[in-house]
């Protein structure tokens, strides 16, 4: 099928009597509850239970071989080719079978906050509770915005379609396809609504970057005098935690674009996580729970409808999705300045790292390609001591284009705006994991919010001797023996040798990135 094939196969399904655009917040609540997709908590929240899948399916992920794009994609077990025949062959049952619904359901909105980059998106849903998750974590129109929309990408979600692998050319029931030339995400077999968010950021990490914009899977605030910060780090690494300040303001929590005009939020709600919530711990996340906002595959009490979150029994993903708006020290519009500030986290489990050190720009670009922290035990089944990560960029996953070429957009931006850029370690000190004891988030809160106030860019800092990271010898508010990481074990000689072994899993990763310079190679990674 070409393009304009697959348009008017939309334009008759979008013209069907089955469908609903853009209904309210109310609207979609009443029709989720009704039709038994989800039911309301006691603070007013939709709690919805997505079955057998309750994350992403990256094994189920493809991207169509077409002529247009395909020398630009970094091809290989993250980007998966499949071919254009079986998209076709797919898009048109799963037209069909949607044809045959009661009831569809459309939101129209926007990916980006940034006027002049800003992608027109549309989702057409089979499930009342997808369409009002979309409706909260894409930007949504105004009336008058909503009168001239045109959209760019639709995503169409059947997920009661479940794909004949034998027939069909998946890998099983299940499939997230993404068609750039034709401008279509399809998506089957799975209920997690999380593929909906994701998807359209891989869109915007292709898109972006071809208009000479960085995208970025990072969080963003700023403070009163404009000051930018942005917060890179994988799971459990304090992103949410370190971002949320009261005397800074939330850009975005998750996706950001930076262009020639600034930082900007790619999304307009929040994906927070929300196993072991607490008003004490997370009060901006825990208050944001409320009518509107949408729990995934949270563990409710079926008589008082009290969400517990201590109970990872479906899965230890829980989430919470909500419009931006819910959490009080927002910017609005989502857009803010140049980052002063790049804070890279790593929950380091071999307790090595420094709690704290600057980066030049070739060790900001070697580290932003490593995307290093530590997986725990107990966080994923199956894992009882802490194993090493490495995420590209620090978010793999969602990256179209060759890791090389967000990293020199890093690197590009930093020369720039003269961005001073930090890694900061959250994990462990004294020892690993079962020996030291995990860094004080009140240490790395203040040596965090000196990072960000400028207070670190011009102080005196020693040189690790395996890593090659500059540590400041003093920050104020924290001890000293805990800014070096060899003088906080009782074993030195464990701690070489401890050091030493991770130095060496940095070096075994970074052989696959065949293509990065000469400089970020000899002046990027670690000395020894």
């Amino acid at each position: 099928m070409n393009s304009v094939e697959i348009a008017n196969e939309l334009k008759e399904l979008l013209n069907g009597e089955n469908i609903k655009v853009q209904l309210s917040v109310p609207q979609l609540v009443e029709r989720a509850t009704e039709r038994g997709e989800a039911t309301l908590t006691a603070e007013g929240a939709l709690s919805a239970e997505t079955g057998k899948y309750t994350g992403r399916s990256p094994k189920d992920k493809y991207i169509v071989e077409e002529e247009s794009t395909k020398d630009k994609i970094d091809w290989g077990n993250v980007n998966r080719p499949i071919s254009a025949e079986v998209f076709d062959n797919l898009y048109v049952k799963v037209i069909n079978y949607l044809k045959e619904k009661e009831e569809l359901f459309v939101f129209k909105g926007y990916a980006g906050a940034d006027k002049e980059s800003q992608l027109q998106i549309q989702v057409i849903n089979e499930y009342a509770w997808h369409n009002l998750f979309c409706h909260q974590l894409f930007i949504r129109p105004t009336k008058e915005e909503l009168a001239v929309h045109n959209a760019e990408f639709t995503i169409v979600s059947a997920p009661n379609f479940k794909a004949d692998p034998a027939v069909d050319g998946t890998d099983s029931e299940t499939f997230i396809i993404v068609s750039l030339e034709k401008k279509i995400i399809l998506i089957g077999g799975t209920e997690y609504a999380g593929e909906m968010k994701k998807s359209i950021f891989g869109i915007m990490n292709y898109l972006l970057p071809e208009n000479g914009i960085f995208s970025m899977h990072c969080s963003a605030n700023v403070g009163e005098a404009g000051d930018v910060a942005l917060f890179f780090g994988l799971s459990g690494t304090g992103k949410t935690t370190l971002s949320a300040d009261a005397n800074r303001k939330l850009i975005g929590d998750d996706e950001h674009g930076w262009s020639n005009n600034g930082v900007f939020n790619i999304e307009g709600g929040c994906y927070a996580k929300t196993i072991n919530l607490s008003a004490e711990k997370e009060p901006e996340i825990y208050n944001a729970i409320r009518f509107g906002t949408v729990l995934e595959n949270v563990v409710v009490d079926p008589d008082s409808r009290i969400p517990d979150y201590d109970d990872g029994s479906l899965t230890e993903n829980t989430r919470a999705a909500y419009p931006i708006h819910f959490i009080d020290n927002i910017v609005m519009p989502s857009v803010a300045g140049h980052p002063k500030t790049i804070v890279f986290l790593t929950a380091d489990a071999f307790g090595v790292l420094p709690p704290i050190s600057k980066l030049t720009k070739e060790q900001a670009m070697y580290h932003f390609l490593s995307g290093f922290t530590s997986k725990l035990a107990g966080t994923e089944r199956g894992v009882t001591s802490p194993e090493p990560v490495f995420s590209t960029c620090f978010g793999s996953p969602f990256l179209p284009l060759p890791a090389t070429r967000y990293a020199e957009m890093l690197g590009e931006k930093i020369d720039e705006h003269g961005s001073q850029v930090f890694l900061v370690n959250t994990g462990w000190t004294g020892g690993e994991y079962g020996v030291g004891s995990r860094m004080k988030l009140s240490y790395t809160r203040t040596m965090v919010r000196a990072a960000i106030d400028g207070k670190l860019n011009n102080v005196e800092t020693t040189q690790d001797a395996i890593f090659g990271l500059h540590i400041p010898t003093a920050v104020e508010g924290v001890p000293s023996e805990v800014l070096d990481p060899r003088a906080a074990w009782a074993d030195k000689e464990a701690y070489d040798q401890k050091a030493s072994f991770l130095a060496n899993l940095f070096k075994e990763n970074f052989k696959k990135f065949s293509n990065v310079s000469e400089e970020i190679l000899k002046k990027g990674g670690p000395l020894a």
